[in-house]
C-alpha cells in the first residue's frame, strides 16, 4: 500500500487532486462569505490563508515535476495543513470557551508587513466577522469544527505520503 502512495506522489494526479480540493474549499468559503453573507472572522481568514498555502504548494509540483518542486510542495503542504489545523482547533476552543469574556480575537489580520493580504484583497482576506459567531451548522458541527476535520485529513494524508516517499523511495 505504501508503494502505491509513494508512486502516486510523483504523479500529477496527486497534486491535481490536492490543488482541486483546496481550490474547491476556497470557492466554498467565498460562497459562504459573499452569497450566504456569513462574514469571516480573523481565525477564518487565517484558515483561508492556510488553504491558499496548500493550493500554492500543490501547484508547484503540478506545473513542473521535479524533486525540488516536489520537496517545496511537501514542505508547504505540511506547514499549511498543520498550521490550519492548529488555527481551527484554537477557533473551536474560542467557540466553546467556558467564559467567553476572557476569549480574545484580533480584529485586524496580522499578516507580514511585506504582504498585507487584507489590504490587497479585502474581499478575500478582510476579517469582518466575530470569532464567537457559530451560526452555520452541518451535521451538528460548525464551520470551525469542519475545518479542523478537513485540516486534520490534509495533515494525515501529508504524513502518509511523506512516510511512503521516505520509506519506499528514500526520497521526496
Amino acid at each position: 500500500m505504501l508503494n502505491s502512495f509513494s508512486a502516486w506522489a510523483e504523479s500529477k494526479s496527486a497534486w491535481l487532486t490536492l490543488s482541486m480540493s483546496s481550490a474547491l474549499l476556497i470557492v466554498t468559503a467565498l460562497y459562504f462569505q459573499h452569497i450566504m453573507d456569513l462574514q469571516p472572522c480573523i481565525k477564518c481568514i487565517y484558515q483561508r490563508t492556510a488553504v491558499f498555502g496548500i493550493l500554492v504548494s500543490s501547484l508547484m509540483p503540478l506545473i513542473w515535476q521535479h524533486s525540488i518542486t516536489r520537496l517545496l510542495g511537501f514542505i508547504g503542504w505540511g506547514v499549511a495543513s498543520i498550521w490550519g489545523f492548529l488555527i481551527a482547533h484554537e477557533h473551536v476552543d474560542i467557540l466553546f470557551a467556558a467564559n467567553p469574556f476572557f476569549v480574545v480575537c484580533d480584529i485586524i489580520p496580522n499578516f507580514p508587513a511585506f504582504m498585507p493580504l487584507h489590504e490587497w484583497l479585502p474581499a478575500v482576506f478582510g476579517a469582518t466577522g466575530d470569532c464567537s459567531e457559530n451560526s452555520w451548522q452541518f451535521l451538528d458541527m460548525g464551520m470551525a469544527q469542519w475545518m479542523r476535520i478537513i485540516f486534520g485529513m490534509y495533515a494525515v494524508t501529508w504524513l502518509i505520503m511523506l512516510i511512503s516517499r521516505l520509506a519506499i523511495a528514500r526520497k521526496i
